[in-house]
């Protein structure tokens, strides 16, 4: 099965120059943890967490709606490509501690991959199993 078959396709993106209080509004909105960065010609920039937000933004004592989305995102991303097979993917995420993908063709995003996606097949239940385990590994220590 590919990546394609079980990624999310209608993505919720938004630019770099937004403000971080327009980041966190829209993630209350559409109730998610994150969202990609895309340039206008929809080329994926980055990501930003509701995280990021709170520790880049918030706990700096930085104003929300002066600081860009471009200041406080996650620029270097493992990223899938629809075609990948979702044991793949799932490995990926595994390795590289993440919940989501994002879903590149062309440099242009095309959808996400997340946990939740990869538990919802029967055949990749183990790859999502030991997805999340290795995402939480380092919990704890």
């Amino acid at each position: 099965m590919k990546v394609s078959d079980i990624m999310t396709k209608n993505v919720v993106k938004i630019s770099p120059e937004e403000s971080v209080e327009v980041a966190a509004r829209a993630l209350n909105h559409y109730n998610i943890g994150a969202l990609p960065v895309c340039s206008s010609t929809g080329q994926l920039c980055g990501l930003v967490t509701d995280r990021d937000l709170v520790t880049r933004c918030v706990a700096a004592g930085k104003d929300p709606g002066k600081v860009t989305v471009r200041e406080v995102m996650t620029g270097q991303l493992a990223c899938a490509s629809p075609d990948m097979e979702i044991g793949v993917a799932a490995r990926l995420m595994g390795s590289r501690q993440v919940r989501r993908l994002p879903v590149v063709e062309g440099g242009r995003l095309c959808g996400m991959l997340s946990l939740g996606d990869l538990s919802k097949q029967e055949d990749s239940i183990m790859d999502a199993a030991d997805a999340l385990a290795d995402v939480t590994s380092n919990i704890g220590r």
